[in-house]
């Protein structure tokens, strides 16, 4: 990866005039998140568009995707990344909230949302803003979830450890269920340190697994290398 962007097997993003770059969560996400029959998706803070292209890669050609992007100079990044992919006619790009977004209900919308408390420090201010609590909480997100996704529809989320209990408490006060959760470990034996959950405003039986990235053989995991070889250029 250069400083300027990221080539994968199928396009390329550029991401120099994004606070967030290309990185292991937004991989794991759109590798991850179940599409099933989803047709209309929302990619919430698409920043580079990274996760969207991964869902336009991975769907049929009757999925729509829009990603939403706050950062001005982020969103339009992305919308000449997806004019250089090849399905620039699966993938809108919007700039604006996702407070103030309005749109016909979505079948899933996903999101590697905003994690860090207040008080934390940034090596920089756009880096602050795309990755604050105070431009999206996660009780916004739910919130906003729930009225822009349709009655079967599900909401895909990477989170970190200390943002996994606050989600659980959100997803039961607006009455999602989570129907898919994997422990990612960076490092086999290890704690997970990142959750890829799937919430259904409908319930489900949980499927429950783990993604192990590296090995005590310092090899990938199976299910890590099926998940991202696709993509990988190197896998």
């Amino acid at each position: 990866m250069s400083s300027r962007g990221f080539t994968f097997k199928q396009f390329h993003v550029d991401h120099d005039r994004c606070a967030m770059k290309v990185g292991t969560d937004g991989i794991l996400l759109g590798a991850w998140a179940p599409l099933g029959r989803a047709r209309r998706i929302l990619d919430v803070g698409t920043g580079s568009g990274l996760v969207a292209l991964m869902l336009a890669q991975r769907g049929d050609p009757g999925v729509r995707i829009t990603g939403l992007e706050l950062d001005q100079a982020a969103a339009a990044q992305a919308a000449e990344n997806v004019a250089a992919s090849p399905w620039p006619e699966r993938v809108d790009i919007v700039q604006g909230s996702l407070q103030a977004f309005e749109a016909s209900p979505f079948d899933l919308i996903v999101s590697n949302p905003p994690y860090f408390g207040h008080g934390q420090r940034f090596d920089c201010q756009a880096r602050a803003s795309a990755r604050h609590t105070g431009t999206l909480t996660l009780a916004e997100l739910f919130t906003h979830a729930k009225r822009l996704l349709g009655e079967d529809g599900g909401l895909s989320l990477v989170l970190p450890v200390q943002a996994l209990e606050e989600a659980m408490l959100q997803a039961e006060s607006l009455g999602f269920h989570l129907a898919e959760r994997r422990d990612v470990v960076t490092r086999e034996g290890k704690k997970p340190g990142r959750f890829l959950l799937h919430f259904c405003r409908i319930k489900h039986c949980l499927k429950w697994g783990e993604i192990i990235i590296n090995t005590v053989n310092n090899d990938h995991g199976d299910i890590y290398k099926g998940m991202v070889s696709p993509f990988y250029l190197k896998m």
